[in-house]
């Protein structure tokens, strides 16, 4: 693939017609929410906002940064469906430029700003926060304790951060696994960096930094069914995956597979609600 400014680029920065392709409707990078497992999957990502928004305790007028804000659907859904204003950061220009089209499309112009950085390297952005979110990007951050620190002086007190990440079902796990062939595929040919970790270094993390750990939730069946939907989206979509970027669909079909048959041997999928109490 095509070396990119930031080693993330390379997946992320990909044409946006890809991600509509396989991710469904608001190209959501990240877990729905099946409450029975029949709904469809722009279902399920409607419903894991809400979710995300309810554990954040957002409501109209509040003020939220979500980092590694993709192709904007959370940013969307808190400043369209919430009412909330909302920053939203990543490090992939053709991310920035479609949630800033959607935004005006929808109107939301005004309740939206977007930042393309790494969030570990901006300098400019809003302090006294009533919510942070970071949905699957701190895998993408090498010093998990420097990221926890920086969100949590961005916030108000009892602002509430709301992560959630894939991780390695224990640290011996992680010993065995983090550099086989699959890991290191997923590694280098998508994401280009990252690391995937126990919870338990999310938690000491998090409690380092002086965050109290609010909520705790095991999304792991949630983001199987998911993936599920995707690799479907892959399959029914593989012509015009390819029509876009000739061998796109088996790459991403491949990285889909692996993912998949993790979930629950070696890996699991994670949600943190972190509040900066007292």
């Amino acid at each position: 693939m095509t070396t990119l400014e930031h080693p993330t680029n390379q997946h992320y920065d990909l044409d946006p017609r890809i991600f509509g392709l396989f991710l469904g409707e608001s190209r959501k990078y990240s877990s729905g929410w099946f409450d029975t497992g029949k709904e469809t999957l722009d279902e399920a990502q409607r419903r894991k906002m809400d979710v995300v928004a309810d554990l954040v305790h957002v409501r109209p007028g509040s003020r939220v940064l979500d980092i590694g804000s993709g192709w904007g659907a959370l940013v969307l859904h808190l400043a369209g469906v919430h009412g909330c204003d909302v920053t939203g950061i990543s490090p992939a220009r053709r991310q920035r430029e479609y949630v800033e089209k959607r935004a005006r499309e929808l109107e939301l112009a005004d309740r939206v700003r977007v930042i393309t950085s790494p969030f570990e390297d901006a300098t400019e952005l809003p302090r006294g926060l009533d919510a942070v979110t970071a949905l699957g990007s701190v895998v993408h951050m090498p010093d998990l304790q420097a990221v926890f620190a920086k969100a949590r002086g961005l916030l108000r007190r009892d602002g509430r951060m709301y992560v959630s990440e894939s991780c390695f079902r224990n640290a011996a796990t992680r010993a065995r696994f983090d550099r086989v062939d699959g890991t290191d595929f997923v590694r280098r040919s998508i994401f280009g960096n990252g690391e995937l970790r126990p919870l338990s270094e999310l938690v000491a993390a998090a409690e380092d930094v002086g965050f109290s750990i609010e909520t705790t939730l095991d999304l792991t069946w949630h983001y199987h069914r998911t993936i599920e939907q995707w690799s479907e989206n892959v399959r029914t979509g593989a012509a015009a995956l390819d029509a876009v970027r000739p061998g796109i669909a088996a790459q991403l079909e491949h990285y889909l597979d692996v993912s998949n048959a993790g979930w629950g041997y070696t890996t699991k999928h994670y949600a943190l609600v972190l509040r900066n109490a007292r």
